[in-house]
C-alpha cells in the first residue's frame, strides 16, 4: 500500500446549503462541523482542508433546548480592565444570529491554524436570501 498526499488543486469541494428553522443550535453545528472539516469524504486528512462550503439559511429561526435561551450567557472582553461584556442568548439571536452558529461551529473544529482556514468556508445568512445561488449549492435536509 502507497500513501498519498492530496495537493489542493487534486481536492473537491462542493457547496451545501441547510436551512436553520426548527433545528437544534448543537446539533446543526456537528453536522456543519464535520461537513466544513470534510469528515465524510474518503480522502479526509486531519491536516489539511478537505472540506466543503456551508451555506446556512434562517439563521435567526435556531433553537435550543430547556431554559438556554434564558440562561445561556455569551461573554466577550474588551480588553480594558473591568471590560467584561456578557450578553444572554435571546439578546444575542435578536442582535446577531449568524455569531451564534458562527461560535457553536467553532467552536467544535480544531483549535490550530487550520480552524481559521476551515471557518471561512461557512456562510450564514438571517434569511432565505443568500448570493451564492450561482455555486448550486446541494440541499441537505
Amino acid at each position: 500500500m502507497k500513501t498519498t498526499a492530496l495537493r489542493t488543486q487534486d481536492i473537491e469541494q462542493k457547496w451545501y446549503l441547510m436551512d436553520c428553522s426548527g433545528k437544534r443550535l448543537g446539533r446543526l453545528s456537528v453536522q456543519v462541523a464535520n461537513i466544513l472539516r470534510g469528515k465524510s469524504k474518503p480522502e479526509y486528512t486531519p491536516n489539511s482542508d478537505v472540506g466543503d462550503f456551508v451555506v446556512l439559511v434562517n439563521a435567526k429561526n435556531i433553537q435550543v433546548t430547556g431554559n438556554k435561551s434564558e440562561n445561556k450567557i455569551y461573554h466577550r472582553h474588551t480588553g480594558y480592565p473591568g471590560g467584561i461584556k456578557k450578553i444572554s442568548f435571546k439578546d444575542q439571536l435578536e442582535k446577531d444570529p449568524e455569531k451564534i452558529i458562527r461560535d457553536a461551529v467553532k467552536g467544535m473544529l480544531p483549535k490550530n491554524r487550520l480552524n481559521r482556514q476551515i471557518i471561512k468556508k461557512l456562510k450564514v445568512y438571517n434569511d432565505e436570501v443568500h448570493p451564492h445561488e450561482a455555486q448550486n449549492p446541494e440541499v441537505i435536509k
